[in-house]
């Protein structure tokens, strides 16, 4: 993997893989629901879907016929912290894709219209995730872990919010958001650095915004409140969050593999005790999210009402016991090999290649090669795993529930595991 500069200060990383004959191009910007206000949230979701609405010289349907007719495909996603626009192509197609995410990039209209209709499909989505619990809940999960922090907007924003968007708000973000500073390109797969980064000088150079007096964004504290949210559903729809690792915290490594105990796979101690010893929910796991500056470590359960209380407990118990006992010897090593054999089958595809190089360029600013990973990996101890379980349990969690009552979760101590850490 190359990191290079273009003569304008854009950041670029290019990872040649020979083997492959498709490449994979991202244009990373540090944008997303975080770095939102009340009033503008959901703004750059919004802006990546403008993208793809037309420009100067291409309609929508131009940009999906183009990619249609060279057997490529583009897309794009928004998170809190980042927007991602990419393209996975034949290699040979690489400069189509190219000029023309530049041209989306630089030169897409927003015009009224299409603003419009888009705007109703947004709201559409809003909808269809309200009326799926199990996805809503999670949203309701970093309201109770980061309280008003903007980590705890919704990505999707909010209806009047969206409503009241014109054109000219969109562009005044981008203007202060989509900067040089702000920005990576990604290239991985079969290419040649100096002709990937003759492209770039060719459809990027006229790129020329950069940062100034950019605002200061602060850690957000661990609120560890309680949410329901009342719901006609079958089931109830319950997340436990405790806090969790940055993207750059020297413990992250241990978290995953603690999470990977706890609830990341079949042979975890809650799918395991939850779901195949009792049969009490189909869908029971664990997941961790590392931020710039903080993390959120979630379990999440779906289960009948009647069956919540015992679902809490035995969720409980199993966190007790962790907290007094540790990992056994067999499952930190089985975590490190399933850790280590999901990162190299990872690696296998161009698109997760330039994910991960884009990602790690933007936010950490360093890279890692595979054989120092895989010796971070193998370095984690018990020790490590008793501090960042310490670390984990020293504040009372947060709980959020998506159902139709929520008696069970709203008698559960959340402060019952803050004195049982090891």
């Amino acid at each position: 993997m190359n990191r290079y500069t273009l003569q304008n200060g854009l950041r670029v990383v290019v990872e040649n893989i020979p083997t492959c004959r498709s490449v994979s191009f991202g244009i990373w910007v540090r944008t997303g629901s975080r770095y939102e206000r009340p009033d503008n949230n959901g703004i750059s979701h919004f802006i990546e879907h403008m993208l793809f609405k037309g420009t100067d010289k291409r309609s929508a349907k131009d940009i999906a016929d183009l990619f249609d007719g060279i057997g490529g495909n583009i897309n794009a996603f928004t998170s809190k912290e980042y927007t991602c626009y990419f393209a996975k192509v034949l290699d040979q197609h690489l400069p189509i894709a190219i000029e023309a995410l530049a041209d989306m990039f630089f030169d897409s209209q927003f015009d009224q219209g299409e603003l419009s209709k888009e705007k109703n499909v947004i709201l559409e989505e809003i909808s269809m995730y309200d009326d799926t619990p199990d996805d809503k809940v999670h949203d309701e999960a970093s309201r109770a872990a980061f309280g008003d922090h903007p980590l705890a907007y919704s990505i999707l924003g909010l209806e009047d919010r969206l409503t009241a968007m014109g054109p000219s708000d969109l562009q005044s973000y981008m203007k202060d958001h989509y900067r040089i500073d702000n920005t990576v390109i990604a290239v991985a797969g079969n290419v040649e650095d100096a002709a990937v980064l003759e492209l770039l000088e060719k459809h990027f150079a006229r790129f020329d915004r950069k940062g100034e007096n950019a605002a200061v964004y602060p850690t957000p504290g661990f609120s560890g409140e309680y949410i329901f949210h009342k719901k006609k559903t079958e089931q109830n729809h319950l997340c436990l969050s405790f806090p969790g690792c940055s993207i750059a915290d020297h413990q992250l490594y241990a978290m995953v593999l603690l999470n990977n105990a706890i609830g990341g796979g079949m042979s975890s101690r809650l799918f395991q005790e939850i779901r195949e010893k009792r049969g009490l929910a189909y869908s029971v796991y664990s997941y961790h999210t590392s931020f710039a500056d903080t993390g959120l470590f979630t379990i999440y359960a779906g289960t009948a009402p009647k069956q919540t209380k015992q679902v809490l407990d035995l969720t409980i118990e199993q966190l007790g016991e962790l907290a007094v006992s540790g990992l056994t010897d067999a499952e930190l090593h089985r975590g490190k090999e399933q850790l280590k054999g999901s990162l190299i089958l990872s690696l296998e595809s161009t698109s997760s290649r330039m994910n991960r190089i884009g990602k790690n360029e933007l936010m950490l600013g360093r890279h890692y090669t595979l054989d120092g990973m895989l010796e971070r990996i193998d370095a984690v101890t018990m020790s490590d795993i008793r501090d960042i379980t310490r670390r984990m349990l020293e504040v009372p969690f947060a709980v959020a529930m998506v159902g139709t009552s929520d008696k069970a979760a709203a008698a559960l101590g959340r402060d019952c595991l803050v004195s049982r850490a090891i």
